[in-house]
């Protein structure tokens, strides 16, 4: 997605959020970028083993510091959020993160980006040494950084039970998304022209700076319905206690990726180090820890994007 699969974020709007949706905190979207549980942690992942051969690929001069330095916006459960008990960065994606740094031999120093859309820019720039926060594989963005496939996921919209939305045909209706994710960017737009140009009135977008501001958005009444990638939209579902619901099936799949400055060695370490957690099932056990294991992919590749 050239805006992004990440499509990220928290899970604030949690039962403790719906039953406080009549207060002027939870109508004016506002929400805590924690979750208080989470099925699995980093902590508790099963450690990986440093591998020679490849550790050895990874660039001097990451290899030197000892650490990988990881850009991540949060929160995006359940990809990656903060744990509110315990104050740590946890999801799928950190999970996985941290086995491949453990695969190469190094530390991960997570540095929260308030900003999603600044992530690329501080890769280009050094800033960061890889991106993390579930984006989308997209030709675009494969003009300004390359990426390291390692999940397939799909947009999925949701709505309030009892709802009636068909996310084909939702000329006039208020939809929530977060802000420069693909769903903002590529999928309402385009929703939205096919309604005006048939003289229906066009898609309301509410944008929200995070996803669980949008989910919230949608369980007090602010809009009719959400659309984020199909992870997190699941566990939007789930975390609400069946205040919202699906609407319509997954569609538009593309791949996750991890983002490297342009032509980085890096992305073979990455590459190699994800095909080698593949193989010996560590990645399959981290998948399926966080309820994801739909989106595992069998073959990582450099630049997978489909559009």
């Amino acid at each position: 997605m050239s805006g992004v699969s990440r499509t990220r974020r928290g899970t604030a709007w949690r039962i403790a959020v719906v039953v406080a949706a009549s207060s002027a905190l939870a109508l004016s979207g506002c929400t805590k970028n924690t979750e208080s549980t989470s099925p699995a942690s980093s902590s508790s992942a099963a450690p990986a083993a440093k591998v020679e051969s490849i550790a050895n690929t990874v660039p001097e001069a990451i290899k030197s510091s000892g650490k990988l330095i990881v850009g991540v916006n949060l929160p995006y459960a359940p990809n990656e959020y903060k744990d509110s008990s315990t104050g740590k960065i946890v999801g799928f994606d950190v999970d996985l993160m941290n086995a491949i740094a453990q695969t190469l031999g190094l530390t991960v120093d997570y540095r929260e980006e308030s900003d999603f859309s600044k992530i690329i820019p501080a890769i280009q720039a050094g800033t960061y040494n890889v991106g993390m926060s579930s984006f989308t594989d997209s030709k675009q963005r494969e003009q300004q950084v390359d990426f390291v496939t390692y999940f397939s996921a799909g947009s999925l919209w949701a709505q309030r039970a009892g709802g009636q939305i068909d996310p084909n045909n939702a000329c006039g209706k208020k939809v929530a998304v977060e802000s420069t994710t693909v769903q903002d960017t590529e999928e309402l737009p385009a929703k939205s022209k096919t309604c005006t140009d048939a003289g229906k009135p066009p898609i309301d977008v509410v944008k929200f700076d995070n996803q669980d501001q949008a989910a919230n958005a949608v369980v007090v009444g602010q809009a009719d319905a959400m659309s984020a990638d199909s992870p997190v939209t699941l566990w939007a579902i789930k975390q609400t206690g069946g205040k919202l619901v699906q609407a319509g099936e997954v569609f538009n799949s593309s791949p996750y990726g991890w983002p490297v400055k342009k032509g980085s060695p890096l992305a073979q370490s990455l590459l190699q180090a994800l095909q080698h957690l593949i193989d010996n099932g560590t990645y399959k056990q981290i998948a399926t820890s966080w309820g994801v294991q739909a989106g595992m992919i069998d073959k990582p590749v450099v630049n997978g994007a489909t559009s």
